[in-house]
């Protein structure tokens, strides 16, 4: 069930991208919005109020989704773990490091002749 409302989901985030995308902001944005790009189809009041209403809708279906995909998949993960609270790896199980080769031992001081 999570899994086709996620995928619902995906389709219409992205449509919602899209469309926010093809709208002309006060920039212009990309102007495939425009009367001119939509040929004789709609006028430029028309397509601006097809496109807000078609972003009010993937608005809302995003955020009942959102909502809904959250409600579903809450107590799956389990209550309160925190990675902190799991005790660390005993130490049998920790790969063993091979000691170091001792260094040389340091050349003894020359006896210093006194006269």
């Amino acid at each position: 069930m999570s899994s086709v409302l996620l995928i619902v989901h995906l389709f219409v985030t992205l449509a919602l991208i899209g469309v926010v995308l093809i709208q002309r902001s006060e920039g212009g944005g990309l102007g495939i919005g425009t009367s001119q790009g939509m040929g004789s189809f709609m006028g430029g009041r028309g397509t601006a109020n097809l496109l807000t209403r078609t972003t009010a809708v993937l608005g809302a279906m995003f955020f009942g989704l959102s909502l809904v995909l959250a409600l579903i998949n809450r107590g799956t993960s389990g209550v309160g773990h925190s990675i902190l609270d799991t005790p660390p790896a005993s130490s049998s199980a920790a790969p063993s490091v091979p000691a170091l080769p001792s260094a040389p031992a340091a050349p003894a001081k020359p006896a210093v002749p006194t006269n």
